[in-house]
């Protein structure tokens, strides 16, 4: 039986370093990478063609989020397991939006993570109990509630990575060297998805960044204050 490969995504070495300790002894597994950002988690994703990628959700320059968007839609038979420290609404939804199998927390991954690898390598979703009990109360709460009335602006993929970058402090031509593209073309994309959510500042696209999880609130609150 072929093993199950798995790719490894976390900024911090040393929980990557926890994670194949965890991981490695399982003998239908098998570690092939590892990425410490979540643009390295897509570049990798799309060159080894693992089974599974397990990625924490809070990264710098590109979130877990986008890049779990970004995996599923080029990389469709790799599955995307999400570790986190969040267990509210707002991050659960988004990541479920952004087309991920699981969601676990970090609190219990340790001894729920082999399960979940196998139960997603299956074709199942999986979460924390926690999180699993979330879901089922406001699946049950939205049957009495009426159908919303609008929805929030969509943003394409490059207009996410830009919002991230604006949120993490970064200006047009240090944005434009990270993305390898023009000043002018990251311009056009700042303008577009501050006229999609009719925000026009930048504390106002910081505060929306963490208000939606791109970007940890602790991460905002330094990023506002250096701008005052």
């Amino acid at each position: 039986m072929l093993p199950i490969t798995l790719l490894l995504a976390d900024d911090h070495k040393l929980i990557r370093s926890g994670l194949c300790a965890l991981l490695k002894n399982e003998p239908d597994f098998q570690i092939v990478g590892e990425a410490n950002s979540g643009r390295e988690a897509v570049q990798l994703s799309a060159k080894l063609a693992p089974n599974i990628l397990i990625m924490d959700i809070a990264m710098p320059l590109l979130n877990g989020m986008e890049a779990t968007r970004q995996v599923v839609q080029r990389c469709p038979a790799t599955k995307v397991i999400v570790l986190s420290a969040y267990d509210d609404d707002a991050h659960i939804e988004a990541v479920l939006g952004a087309g991920a199998s699981a969601y676990l927390l970090k609190l219990t991954a340790a001894a729920e993570l082999c399960h979940a690898v196998r139960e997603v390598h299956k074709g199942n979703a999986y979460f924390s109990p926690t999180v699993a009990e979330r879901l089922r109360a406001k699946s049950i709460a939205k049957l009495d509630q009426p159908l919303p009335m609008g929805k929030q602006p969509s943003l394409t993929s490059r207009e996410a990575e830009v919002l991230q970058l604006i949120a993490e402090g970064f200006i047009n031509k240090q944005i434009a060297d990270e993305l390898n593209v023009s000043i002018k073309t990251i311009e056009k994309h700042r303008q577009s998805l501050m006229d999609k959510l009719d925000i026009h500042s930048i504390a106002g696209l910081t505060r929306h960044a963490a208000g939606r999880g791109v970007i940890e609130a602790e991460s905002a609150k330094k990023i506002l204050v250096s701008t005052r």
